[in-house]
């Protein structure tokens, strides 16, 4: 059976800092520049999640869209639209992952992985702050 793959697309407001509290802020702000800056700064993030998973002969389908929109509603919009990823999401807490984007998504891979469960494969996350910055995960 052939498998293919399904990508969806969601676009989030969100605000960040990146900072180690173990290091000075003289350390963070070499390390990190204007990223490190209080209070925050924010982007509009776009982020796309691919699935994976044999075609069902039937629907057609890797997986039926409402239930990808259903998991990325709760996983990735609920999570970060319109929040401060610092404040909002303990992953990313004083001292915890720093928020950068490819934290975001590697943790957004897990998170959706997690909910789909054997429904389907994450097998790629890119995720934007801005037109000249991305990260890409994907599965090995």
């Amino acid at each position: 059976m052939p498998r293919l793959s399904l990508t969806r697309r969601v676009v989030f407001a969100a605000a960040h800092r990146y900072r180690r509290p173990e290091w000075s802020e003289e350390r963070n702000l070499e390390v990190f520049g204007a990223c490190a800056r209080a209070p925050w700064h924010g982007h509009t993030y776009t982020c796309d999640v691919s699935v994976a998973g044999p075609l069902d002969a039937m629907t057609g389908f890797v997986m039926d869209l409402r239930a990808l929109d259903e998991i990325l509603e709760r996983e990735v919009m609920a999570r970060f639209d319109h929040r401060t990823i610092n404040t909002a999401v303990p992953e990313f807490a004083e001292g915890q992952l720093v928020s950068s984007c490819e934290n975001l998504a590697a943790f957004i891979a897990a998170r959706v992985q997690d909910a789909l469960g054997t429904r389907a494969q994450v097998t790629r996350v890119w995720l934007s702050e801005s037109p000249t910055l991305w990260a890409e995960w994907t599965a090995d």
